[in-house]
This record gives structure tokens, sequence and C-alpha cells, in this order.
């Protein structure tokens, strides 16, 4: 049986595109700076994003750390969603490693933090607290679009009170496609940004940090303290780079796949479902038996998760077919 596999869109196989660029990379020392694969990429995400330099980096957590590392010194601050990755789920990483102290604020239903919030969390300066240096937002959060104007309205907030800006961006690629507006638009608002290559693009791993060219000049020197100073880094960078040139248009079709699971399990009795922005799918089911279907699911050749609620996840490796065999199955959970 095939596996319909909506727990992430992190899953994805190599397409046999992309295992040829890998194949064929040219590799030089990206420790040394002359792995032409990985210059190539980092100039492409840089132009990409409007951005005078960006870094090859092995994970999106590493990509976070170190852009906060970059912006801030030890004892200094960062403001973070209280449901965002950058505080949640990254094992604490800044705290650990940065010594810098996370100052979360409560998330919105969109993504979105409140302005009076961000605001109110600023620390005067004194020597009672510790100095804020850095808002960090996440676009999409969720499968959530963050609105323009709220970006805009945002970031101009944090300048106006000497606060740098990181925009987590893991997913930043659907939400320009998704909004239909371009990259740099978006990223031109924040000092630093993130994108991943492993999620909707469909690379097998990496992500890239952009910034200005001394913030860059920072994060390389992190990079190598966290142990991610990679060598013949290239081969990944090829597909990272494949993935740039052929996998982002076609996030349109994951949003499409989502639009079409969300409609479908709309129509089963008993299935509360939130309209996607993009290509994350959340549900919920009447009673505690959510662990119940994903059991149900997994004898039928679905996957999915249910840490946050009942998640489905689009990507490059689901189509039109293994959106209807996930909803045939809920279906059938759900009438028998």
């Amino acid at each position: 049986m095939n596996i319909v596999d909506l727990r992430s869109d992190t899953v994805t196989r190599p397409t046999a595109a992309m295992r040829a660029a890998m194949a064929t990379a040219v590799v030089g020392d990206d420790v040394f700076g002359d792995d032409p694969s990985v210059n190539a990429l980092q100039g492409k995400v840089a132009a990409m994003l409007g951005k005078e330099a960006a870094l090859f980096v092995s994970s999106g957590t590493q990509a976070n750390l170190c852009a906060q590392m970059s912006h801030c010194q030890r004892g200094e601050e960062a403001i973070v969603g209280q449901l965002a990755h950058t505080y949640r789920y990254e094992a604490g990483g800044a705290a650990v490693l940065g010594s810098i102290q996370p100052q979360p604020v409560p998330q919105q239903p969109d993504g979105t933090l409140l302005l009076a919030d961000i605001e109110a969390a600023i620390k005067p300066d004194d020597e009672h607290f510790a100095r804020t240096r850095l808002l960090c937002l996440e676009n999409t959060w969720n499968g959530k679009v963050l609105p323009l104007d709220y970006i805009e309205q945002a970031t101009a907030l944090a300048r106006r009170r000497g606060v740098a800006t990181h925009l987590d961006g893991a997913r930043l690629f659907n939400a320009a496609v998704a909004s239909d507006v371009p990259l740099a638009r978006i990223a031109g608002h924040f000092d630093s940004v993130s994108v991943c290559f492993s999620k909707g693009l469909g690379a097998p791993v990496g992500s890239a940090l952009a910034g200005s060219r001394a913030l860059i000049e920072r994060a390389r020197r992190v990079r190598k303290m966290l142990g991610g100073g990679m060598r013949q880094v290239g081969v990944l960078a090829a597909a990272a780079m494949h993935a740039l040139d052929h996998h982002v248009d076609r996030l349109a079709e994951d949003h499409a796949n989502a639009k079409r699971l969300a409609d479908g399990l709309a129509l089963i009795p008993g299935v509360a479902v939130v309209v996607p922005d993009t290509n994350i799918v959340f549900a919920s089911i009447a009673g505690d038996r959510t662990e119940m279907l994903l059991a149900h699911l997994e004898r039928r050749g679905v996957l999915a998760t249910g840490l946050i609620g009942l998640r489905f996840v689009t990507h490059l490796d689901i189509d039109a077919e293994g959106v209807d065999r996930a909803v045939a199955a809920v279906a059938e959970f759900m009438t028998a």
C-alpha cells in the first residue's frame, strides 16, 4: 500500500531531477569559503530576499539561533510569540547556548503579536532589566500568512524603539505564493530572515539566514561555534538550488490540495476544520478520539499528527488522489 504521509512537508524525498543535481554538484570546502555551489546558493537567496548576504546552514533551528546570537549579546532579550517556533520548539537554544532571555507574549489566532503587547514588552533602559534587542516574528505560523500591513506596523514599531527584527520564514515561500507578494517585499521589513529548503520546497536538508553583510559575518562565526561549519556541502546546496529553481511556484498546488482536503473533511459530520491559508490543515473531531482516529488512518495507509490538534500537511509528494484517500479514511472512521 502506498503511504499518504500528511504528517509534515518535511517528509518529502528528493525528486529524480534533484538527485541528479546533487550527483553532479561542483564542490569545495565551505569552511574555507570556496564551495562554488554553496556560494551560488547564498548569492541567490540574498538576491531573492533583497539582502546583502546569506549563509547556508543545516536547519531552520540553527538559522534562527545564529540570527538571535548575532543580534543579541549575553543577558539581552528577544521578544517572541508564546507559541512561536523560536520559543517553543527549538529546545531553548537561545537561552541555553546564547544566554539570551526570551520574552514571550501571547500569540493571536492568526499568528500575530498584538502591537500593544510588543510595546509593553520592550524594557526601559534600566539596569534592573535585560536590554530588549530583538523582535522575532514567524511567517507562516501554523500555515497562517501574516498580513503585510501588520508586518509593516510591527517592524516600524520595533525600529522606532531601537529594536532589531528577525523573521522565522521557514515557510516564507508558501506565504509569498499564497499572498502573491514578492519575497523581497516581505523580507525587506526585517533585519534578518531565515528560510527553509527542507519543508515545502522538498530539499532533503538545509536552511539559510539572510541579512546585512556584517550580520552574516557574525552569524558565520556563530555557525562555526555551534558545530555547523560544513565541508563539501555543495551536494546539499545543489538540492536547495534545484528547489528554488523548480519548486517555488508549484507550492500553489500544495495550497490547492490543502483546500481540497479541508473542503472534504468539512463535509464529514462531527469534523470541524480550520480553513487553510497555505498547506496546513487543522481539524478536530467530537469526543476524545483523536488517537483512535490516527491509528485508524495509519491502518489505511494515511499518516497525520495530533500534537497540536489533528494536523494534515500537503507537499510535493501528495496529489489529489492521496487527499481523497485521506478524506475517505476519516469519513470511514466517523461513520463507523
